[in-house]
């Protein structure tokens, strides 16, 4: 099938305007509708594949600020009385998960607890929360990894030694940044010394992965503050370091500013916010880490996983709990309300509180496990031949042989492999390979 061309090639892309950048599923999430949710019933209530990955994605939408460039569904006014009844509601989304067929004596192979920041819930409610999941889906001996977001002000030692009891083998630290002033210019709720405060206890408690997230081209950054930032973060050590250039979706804070005309502070450019990935990369490799895919950098020979990134973009079963929360099952993407006391007020009734869907062709199925995997640097021809029962090379040879001639990639016999460039700006390069219908659709 014939690939539209692009209006505008990844190199002509500079300025950094409202809107997402980063492709996280495919087909966007603008074409899922309302009308899809029965097709989610019949996904749930038909038999699943024991042998096929499933893991869980947890929300847990508490935060003490609100940073401005954040576009989740997240709550800053939520006392302890509401967090508990958003875990309890969170507890019976499992429980009426776990009965249905597709999911009934399912191995769990990982969780991943993200955010907002599920450090921010109290040792009693973490406590009670893994206690439901565990009674709702047995994971002892298949659970391979565990992952739990933190802001490093909501840690105290008595916190990371309950995520360390709940089994939590990687632990991911939002630092974004050593800057205090750039931190507090984006609306981040902790400030650097309390990176450095955190991390004896994360060391002292063994967890067996520690990453560390950072964002390239934050408001009121410069080359300085950011390659200090990187050093800062090569002498925390972490097994992998994870790093983003900073984008602007629609419904974030600094979004309504640029559309206002109210924003005064400058937004580094994309030119700028490679150039500045490109040195953080070449750093860490000079540090000892190596390439893991566009955003991550590992250090060699730890023998570091991504088991959630890697079972995702192999389409594994994903099954999202909390206030807007995102699945994959079975081929079918859908989603949870993104209000709270529909969330909450329908788990209460016994029922899963979806709000829209869509059902994936096996066209749709293989664009999106090529557009996910080339963020790894790499499609093997193999695999999707295997899978799909199609020659990758051949099928999208158009594309393939005009991002070649950008110098985003080469191609080899058995695929594809990204040029340093190309990752660096993976993201502008996925909608190359849309079909039609979905060229230009939104992310948020």
């Amino acid at each position: 099938m014939s690939q539209p061309e692009p209006a505008t090639t990844p190199l002509e892309v500079e300025q950094t305007g409202v809107g997402s950048v980063f492709v996280s599923n495919y087909p966007p999430f603008s074409f899922w509708n309302g009308d899809c949710l029965p097709a989610v019933d019949r996904a749930l209530d038909a038999p699943g594949e024991a042998a096929a990955p499933f893991g869980l994605y947890l929300h847990i939408p508490f935060c003490r600020k609100r940073c401005k460039f954040c576009y989740f569904r997240v709550y800053t006014d939520k006392n302890a009385s509401d967090i508990g009844r958003y875990i309890d509601a969170l507890g019976r989304e499992a429980d009426l998960y776990a009965a249905r067929p597709a999911l009934s004596d399912r191995p769990l192979g990982f969780v991943y607890f993200g955010g907002g920041t599920p450090s921010y819930i109290s040792v009693k409610h973490l406590e009670r929360l893994v206690g439901s999941l565990r009674d709702a889906f047995d994971w002892n001996g298949t659970l391979q990894e565990f992952t739990f977001e933190c802001e490093p002000g909501t840690l105290t030692r008595t916190r990371l030694e309950a995520i360390r009891r709940a089994g939590v083998t990687r632990l991911s630290l939002g630092v974004e940044h050593f800057n205090d002033e750039v931190l507090r210019e984006n609306g981040r709720a902790h400030l650097s010394a309390e990176i450095h405060e955190v991390m004896p206890w994360i060391r002292e408690l063994e967890f067996p992965v520690l990453n560390v997230d950072l964002i390239a081209g934050m408001v009121g950054d410069n080359e300085a503050s950011w390659r200090d930032t990187v050093e800062k973060t090569i002498d925390l050590d972490p097994d992998c370091v994870t790093i983003y250039q900073m984008e602007l979706p629609y419904n974030a804070v600094y979004s309504a500013g640029v559309l206002a005309g109210e924003l005064d502070r400058p937004l580094a450019d994309w030119p700028t916010k490679r150039s500045w990935h490109r040195w953080a990369v070449e750093r860490l490799e000079q540090a000892g880490y190596e390439v893991s895919s566009a955003y991550t950098m590992v250090k060699k020979g730890a023998g570091v996983r991504f088991v959630y990134r890697d079972a995702l973009w192999h389409g594994a079963d994903l099954v999202g709990l909390g206030v807007s929360s995102f699945s994959h099952l079975g081929g079918m993407h859908y989603q949870n309300s993104s209000d709270w006391n529909e969330y909450v007020g329908g788990l209460a009734a016994g029922r899963l509180p979806l709000a829209r869907a869509y059902p994936t062709t096996p066209r749709e199925r293989l664009v999106r496990e090529m557009i996910l995997q080339l963020k790894l640097g790499r499609l093997g021809a193999g695999y999707f031949a295997e899978k799909f029962g199609v020659a990758i090379l051949d099928e999208f040879a158009e594309p393939l042989a005009r991002l070649e001639r950008q110098g985003m990639l080469r191609l080899r016999d058995d695929g594809v492999e990204l040029t340093r460039a190309g990752l660096l700006q993976v993201d502008f390069l996925l909608p190359t390979f849309y079909d039609e219908p979905f060229v230009g659709g939104r992310y948020t």
